[in-house]
């Protein structure tokens, strides 16, 4: 039990599983016959789900103190945050294939659809560079603070998909859990900070 437990936990299967979806795209992306404009779709999602996932953890946890699927998942929130980038990356790639020069890539770079996945990739860069231990002992307190950029990332994703797809309602329902938890996040620090108050003045 305890070495199925062992595998279980073990990064290299964690990885192994957040990498799957990616390599029928990679695949897909080698053949002749390749339209990349059908890879961009997938890649996105996954890429704009797993960051979800990382920024949900935390409230998550203060939601549901104590309750260990939740304390598995924010235990390997780095990995699913860097996986999150891989994917953003695969997806760059694609788009950049899908467009081909260079001048048609830099013609559509203003429009609303674009520049906010540009912006979200490169807030997601840094982030991505530093989600290891050696980044943390050298940036120590900076380190929360830059991983903070995962939020407007996250932000300017969801406009991302808004405006390229055109379609609120997926947008929406991929984004709602984060939202409503960060609401809930907020309203319960809200409420600490009130009782305290009356604490205080009583």
């Amino acid at each position: 039990m305890s070495a199925l437990r062992t595998v279980l936990n073990s990064k290299p299967l964690l990885w192994a599983v957040l990498a799957m979806p990616a390599l029928p795209m990679i695949v897909s992306g080698f053949r002749p016959d390749v339209v990349f404009e059908e890879l961009l779709h997938p890649s996105g999602e996954w890429s704009a789900r797993l960051l979800i996932l990382a920024l949900m953890l935390t409230p998550l946890s203060l939601l549901l103190p104590g309750r260990r699927p939740v304390q598995w998942l924010l235990q390997r929130r780095r990995a699913f945050g860097v996986a999150a980038f891989g994917y953003a990356l695969l997806h760059l790639i694609f788009y950049l294939a899908e467009m081909g020069m260079l001048r048609d890539i830099l013609a559509e770079i203003g429009a609303l659809g674009i520049w906010t996945g540009w912006l979200a990739f490169a807030l997601m860069l840094p982030l991505a560079m530093t989600s290891n231990d050696r980044s943390m002992r050298a940036l120590k307190s900076g380190w929360k603070r830059l991983q903070r950029l995962a939020y407007p990332a996250a932000l300017l994703t969801f406009a991302h998909w808004l405006f390229v797809h055109n379609n609120v309602g997926a947008a929406l329902l991929n984004f709602a859990p984060l939202a409503l938890l960060q609401l809930l996040r907020l309203a319960r620090s809200a409420r600490g900070k009130s009782g305290r108050a009356y604490s205080a003045q009583a």
